[in-house]
């Protein structure tokens, strides 16, 4: 009754699960992109802590000495414009929610990508779920603003959950006796 076809293609899955080349680069990926992660996530709460000990003149100074050469050499300059054009309209409660959810998202993932590289096994589906939330903000975000950088980020943090997942079964049969 049961179909010899659907059988090899089962073991053929099992065998392609277990391979020990395809896990040893799914390893060194999820690895890598745990590295990238730590990088950005940092940069991004370290941006965040500075921008809430920034003053919001400072800021404005910044901009202005980031964008009028661009200005001056181009009046039309799309992106000294759109830089000029948020920063002067970035009053202090806006400069400190963005200081905030960027310490906190970036904060946040800190801590995961710590318990993960420490192999904390509760760590792995919470991280899941944690970029999951994240990836469902992302896509809001993106289906309102339409930017491509939203979306670039969603599709890394839904590689990563696969990478988590992969690990975590992987880290969880070597813990379990035979």
């Amino acid at each position: 009754m049961s179909n010899p076809s659907a059988v090899k293609t089962d073991s053929t899955q099992m065998q392609r699960a277990t391979d020990p080349g395809l896990a040893r680069v799914l390893h060194w990926l999820f690895e890598m992109s745990l590295a990238i992660k730590a990088v950005l996530t940092t940069a991004e709460a370290l941006t965040g802590l500075g921008l809430l000990l920034t003053p919001n003149p400072l800021v404005a100074r910044l901009r202005y000495f980031l964008t009028h050469y661009e200005i001056a050499e181009n009046s039309n300059d799309t992106m000294a414009q759109w830089t000029q054009l948020a920063v002067s309209q970035f009053p202090v409660s806006t400069q400190n929610f963005y200081a905030y959810y960027l310490m906190f998202h970036g904060g946040l993932k800190v801590l995961m990508v710590v318990m993960l590289w420490m192999k904390i096994l509760w760590a792995y589906p919470a991280a899941m779920v944690v970029l999951s939330g994240f990836v469902s903000y992302q896509l809001y975000e993106f289906i309102h603003t339409g930017s491509p950088m939203l979306l670039l980020l969603a599709v890394f943090d839904l590689f990563m959950s696969g990478l988590i997942w992969q690990e975590y079964n992987a880290l969880k049969a070597k813990l379990t006796p035979a």
